[in-house]
């Protein structure tokens, strides 16, 4: 406790609290240097719409300039309501925001208060973990087993308590490439039912789920649909991360509070954008899938050969590779990606930032896969020549 207004900090505890995502360096080497970039997920596939791009242009040249409704321009709600598996009603269900991130917030902000507890897995999502501080919950943890990144039932119970208030999901995963199961989300539902608690679902790769697989959400699942919250984005799907087209679907109690809070934030997001992706046919969610996975195939065999182990990648964008076989456990993940990019010039992102025990994160990578053929023929050039 300081004694006097001098002592006091110029910064709020609140973000004092939250850590560096322990990928700076990454994004700065990515821009600093001639590598093959497999670090961040920044789309190289797919390509981006030339009719999408042209629309936006026709949009700004027509006048869109100025502020749209802040729920999300109504066509484009109403094309993300007709592409989601539950029905849905655009004008009380989905709001439109600045990309994912400021849906989660929003989701957390409208769903928890400050000391409540959210339960969330590991490894997981490195943002995932500050945005439920930043709001003033607590994060619970709860492991994922290597090597095929699933959870133990008693675990999770015993990760739910009177505090608890939302479970924060993400399927499929970022970093794992896992996709939640009918019986997992069944295990989930019954836990979420017995202590009253929302699920947040953030399913931004539901588009890319491999291997005849079909992406299930939270709101497809009894149990979790009248208490899910859909987080869902345009920036993998559409190849438009410097967009910031997000949502949220949720159910209208929630939905209304969760647009309060928006209009509180950013109010909306581009509006010539909104036009223009409610404006364009959608790409078909299988036919993305099986083109994504013919990247995750050569990834995975080019990083398996290279010596690397990782389960397949049931979805989304991404490898979590093990570099032990490699290093003997000797040399912790950024260490190698460094010696790695300067001995081939290909960059990849530790894994301790996707952890809550950073030591545990030591011996794995993540790789990005959502890359052009050429790209990963690149990649696969510089590992496997010598």
């Amino acid at each position: 406790m300081k004694n006097s207004p001098a002592e006091r900090s110029v910064v709020s505890q609140r973000s004092a609290g939250v850590a560096d995502s322990g990928l700076a360096e990454v994004f700065m080497l990515a821009r600093t240097r001639d590598a093959v970039d497999l670090s961040i997920g920044t789309p190289g596939h797919p390509e981006v719409s030339a009719d999408l791009v042209e629309e936006a242009a026709r949009a700004m040249r027509d006048g869109r300039n100025q502020y749209e409704h802040p729920n999300g321009e109504a066509l484009l709600r109403r094309r993300i309501a007709e592409s989601l598996t539950a029905p849905t009603d655009p004008d009380t269900e989905i709001t439109v925001t600045a990309g994912a991130t400021e849906a989660l917030y929003i989701a957390l902000l409208g769903s928890v208060d400050p000391g409540d507890e959210v339960v969330l897995f590991t490894p997981g999502f490195d943002q995932f973990a500050s945005a439920i501080k930043l709001v003033g919950a607590v994060p619970r943890f709860v492991p994922l087993r290597a090597p095929d990144w699933r959870f133990d039932p008693a675990e999770l119970t015993a990760a739910f308590g009177p505090r608890t208030r939302a479970v924060l999901l993400n399927t499929p995963s970022n970093p794992t490439g896992r996709v939640l199961t009918r019986e997992e989300l069944d295990t989930i539902a019954r836990l979420c039912e017995r202590w009253n608690v929302t699920v947040i679902s953030d399913e931004v790769y539901s588009n890319f789920v491999f291997d005849g697989r079909r992406h299930l959400s939270v709101a497809d699942v009894p149990g979790l649909a009248e208490r899910g919250v859909v987080v869902g984005s345009l920036s993998k799907s559409h190849a438009v991360s410097g967009w910031r087209l997000g949502f949220l679907r949720a159910d209208p109690v929630r939905t209304d509070a969760f647009r309060r809070v928006h209009a509180l934030t950013t109010l909306g997001t581009a509006a010539p954008l909104q036009a223009a992706a409610g404006r364009i046919p959608w790409t078909d969610a299988e036919a993305a899938s099986a083109e994504m996975q013919q990247r995750r195939d050569l990834a995975q065999d080019v990083f398996s050969r290279a010596g690397m182990k990782f389960a397949p990648a049931e979805g989304g964008c991404y490898l979590f590779a093990d570099i032990s076989p490699l290093t003997g456990g000797r040399t912790d993940s950024l260490t190698f990606i460094r010696e790695l990019l300067d001995r081939r010039g290909v960059l990849l992102t530790p894994g301790f930032p996707f952890c809550s025990d950073p030591e545990l994160g030591a011996q794995y990578v993540r790789i990005a896969f959502n890359r052009r053929m050429e790209t990963l023929r690149e990649a696969e050039r510089r590992l496997l020549a010598a």
